[in-house]
């Protein structure tokens, strides 16, 4: 064993696939473009306060599974805040969005369960696939037809769509009405994770309430959300969305929930504080989609400064902005130097890029301030613009 995980070591080195975990200080200065934080929530005073009052209260964890002693009133609160807020009929909270993507799968799934997922999609939902033991097959990215033509060949009793609203490494959106005619053409659930939407998409009022809501998705009997609490809402934890029926079966048969100790009430407490704050300050979501329009402006002279195969900004219509580069060296040595002048972006490499393309990924954030977004942009370009 200790040889393979040498020549495995060895072989990441020298294809720049590495990856270390960077300590960050509590004071530390740097224009966060890499975090999830989109809202600025997690270091809110109103959020803040909410976990310590909860801490205090109820103690720093959750002390078992949800089914024995883990579940407080916290925990039903924002179940039901979060429901409301997304559109749904209820919801059902796990300690971490990832439980919460395999748990809903695994608890759908099975051999009669045929998964038809994006290629794009997230490491938990595939995951999910995998221990669910459904024949699953994949569809080429956003095709509404292509997801279609999976489904009318099925011999399985039952089907699952599997797709994010927000993807995570591109940023760009799944055409969810289309999904939802192809999955009532083929009786289908559709699972839309609202991991990069919730608190960032939305129109009018529903500003700020994710994809789902507002929409013919909303509360519809073959749609099923999960979502995270520690992306916009700033805490930690998951969630899965939908009706009182499929609540009760979760309960019941996904062991991610069930045999799992329960979200900690100071971070419960702190995401029911969250959504509260995305209820009653719509602005803090436009502040983040202006904000990603002005990093992608300010990036935009630095196009195609390497050629074919150079940097290109995506635009999208939530916070995450993706930077293609033309490899993982490249994607890395930037990241570093963007890193020593001050500004952290995230860096994804294979295997964390669907299409195998190394990436930089900028998250815009509410709270980037004009000043720093100036900033950001010019170290970014000084790098993008330098010889390959």
């Amino acid at each position: 064993m200790t040889q393979w995980l040498e020549r495995q070591a060895a072989v990441r080195d020298r294809r720049g696939l590495v990856r270390r975990p960077l300590a960050r200080t509590a004071d530390e200065r740097f224009i966060d473009l890499a975090s999830n934080d989109y809202l600025g929530l997690s270091a809110d005073p109103r959020v803040a306060a909410a976990a310590a009052a909860a801490a205090w209260r109820w103690g720093a964890g959750a002390t078992s599974s949800r089914l024995v002693a883990g579940t407080t009133r916290l925990h039903l609160e924002l179940e039901q805040e979060l429901a409301t807020l997304a559109g749904m009929e209820t919801s059902l909270v796990f300690s971490s969005g990832y439980l919460a993507n395999i748990g809903v799968i695994t608890a759908l799934g099975g051999p009669g369960t045929l998964i038809v997922a994006d290629e794009h999609c997230h490491a938990s939902m595939i995951d999910g696939f995998r221990l669910s033991r459904s024949r699953t097959e994949s569809f080429t990215h956003n095709s509404v037809e292509n997801a279609g033509r999976l489904l009318a060949d099925r011999a399985e009793p039952r089907a699952l769509i599997a797709v994010e609203s927000l993807y995570s490494v591109l940023g760009d959106e799944a055409p969810l009405a289309g999904l939802l005619a192809v999955a009532e053409e083929h009786d289908a659930v559709l699972l839309v994770d609202e991991a990069h939407s919730l608190g960032v998409t939305g129109t009018g009022t529903f500003q700020g309430r994710g994809s789902v809501t507002g929409t013919a998705l909303a509360g519809h009997p073959n749609v099923v959300v999960t979502a995270t609490l520690s992306k916009a809402l700033g805490s930690q934890g998951g969630a899965v969305l939908g009706s009182g029926l499929l609540r009760e079966h979760l309960v019941n048969r996904a062991r991610g929930f069930i045999f799992d100790t329960g979200l900690a009430p100071a971070s419960a407490a702190a995401a029911l504080a969250a959504v509260r704050i995305i209820r009653d300050e719509p602005w803090r979501a436009e502040a983040v989609r202006t904000n990603a329009a002005a990093l992608a402006a300010g990036l935009a002279p630095a196009l195609g400064t390497r050629g074919t195969g150079g940097p290109a900004v995506e635009q999208t219509p939530g916070a995450v902005q993706s930077v293609a580069m033309p490899s993982a060296e490249s994607a890395l040595a930037a990241a570093g130097a963007a890193r020593a002048a001050g500004v952290r972006v995230g860096c994804f490499r294979p295997p964390s890029v669907p299409d195998g393309i190394s990436r930089l990924r900028l998250t815009a954030r509410a709270t980037l301030t004009p000043a720093e977004i100036e900033e950001s942009c010019a170290v970014l370009r000084g790098i993008l613009e330098e010889p390959a």
